[in-house]
């Protein structure tokens, strides 16, 4: 989508798969990994990173951003995440780049369809456990890229507004809560995806041209949902496992 330019490290490890990825500016060479995420990120994170730098012959200092997905997604995993771009760009004096989960979701779904479908609108869809999902819709233009239209929102499956015809469904949740979503919803065509590392790095240009690198102390999580437990009375109220 974008020439490449930049040594980038980039990783999410906001749901269950931890995707990693290098890319070496000189030849836009990638060197990518996808493992388990989860709690096991926080252990396998590091060593992961320095083996694929170590596989681009580069150093953290030969870097021009480090890429994470922000959120929402796995607090564990967004921990993990800002942890991470934080002690090591503030180690080799690079910048960070955040981006949103769901927003790489969108970009992840329009890699996966064919070059004869054109994805210009994506609901993107992350499961929030609880009974919920991350939901936030994007436009995309070959000259400003994607575009939200509107807020990140953590809401019931049931709750979802039905977007035009032809938006495309994106993200795990859609198949997790399948049952629950509205019928226009269900009826979208979809892409059964992830935010990738190979995604960020696609999206890392446009947003390292419009200056939204920042340094190192500021990467942060972004979290769209105040509370983070439930009770067991709520839990039951809902119909939820206990």
């Amino acid at each position: 989508m974008t020439a490449v330019q930049h040594n980038l490290l980039a990783f999410d490890t906001s749901t269950d798969q931890m995707s990693v990825a290098v890319q070496r500016g000189a030849d836009g060479q990638r060197f990518v990994h996808t493992g388990a995420g989860g709690a096991q990120s926080s252990a396998t994170l590091i060593p992961t990173v320095q083996a694929l730098l170590a596989q681009a012959g580069l150093g953290l200092g030969d870097l021009q951003a480090i890429v994470f997905g922000r959120g929402p997604g796995s607090f564990t995993g967004l921990r993990t995440a800002c942890a991470v771009a934080q002690g090591l760009a503030w180690g080799a004096g690079v910048p960070v780049l955040p981006v949103d989960t769901l927003r790489a979701v969108a970009e992840a779904a329009r890699q996966s369809q064919p070059a004869a479908h054109d994805a210009r609108r994506v609901l993107a869809l992350l499961d929030a456990r609880m009974g919920e999902v991350y939901a936030a819709e994007y436009a995309f233009s070959p000259a400003a890229g994607w575009q939200a239209l509107g807020d990140a929102a953590v809401l019931p499956p049931e709750a979802l507004a039905a977007p035009p015809a032809g938006t495309l469904l994106a993200g795990h949740a859609a198949a997790v809560y399948d049952a629950r979503l509205p019928a226009a919803v269900r009826a979208l065509p979809r892409a059964d995806v992830l935010p990738t590392a190979a995604a960020l790095l696609d999206l890392a240009p446009a947003l390292l041209a419009a200056g939204h690198a920042v340094p190192a102390e500021q990467a942060l999580p972004l979290y769209i949902r105040d509370k983070v437990a439930q009770t067991t009375a709520e839990r039951s109220a809902a119909g939820l496992p206990r």
